[in-house]
């Protein structure tokens, strides 16, 4: 059991400087990053336009009138 336990702190001892590597030595964005939240950026404009597109029929569905003479020849259709 002695043994386990100094196996174990020798083990956590030796990690304990790599756990503490502020990655400093990455300087800048590297290409795939870029490309990568570019990417994600597109599919986001790319969903944004329909949604505002349906937004805006929405609106107008709701705040522009609906002609009498559409709702008349609908109910006239189904009496013939």
């Amino acid at each position: 059991m002695r043994t386990l336990m100094r196996a174990l702190l020798v083990t956590l001892a030796s990690v304990a400087p790599a756990l503490a590597a502020d990655g400093s030595e990455m300087k800048g964005s590297t290409l795939l990053l870029i490309l990568f939240l570019g990417f994600a950026a597109l599919i986001i404009v790319f969903q944004f336009i329909p949604g505002l597109v349906l937004f805006v029929t929405m609106l107008k569905g709701l705040f522009t009138r609906e002609p009498k003479k559409a709702a008349e020849s609908v109910s006239e259709k189904r009496t013939k």
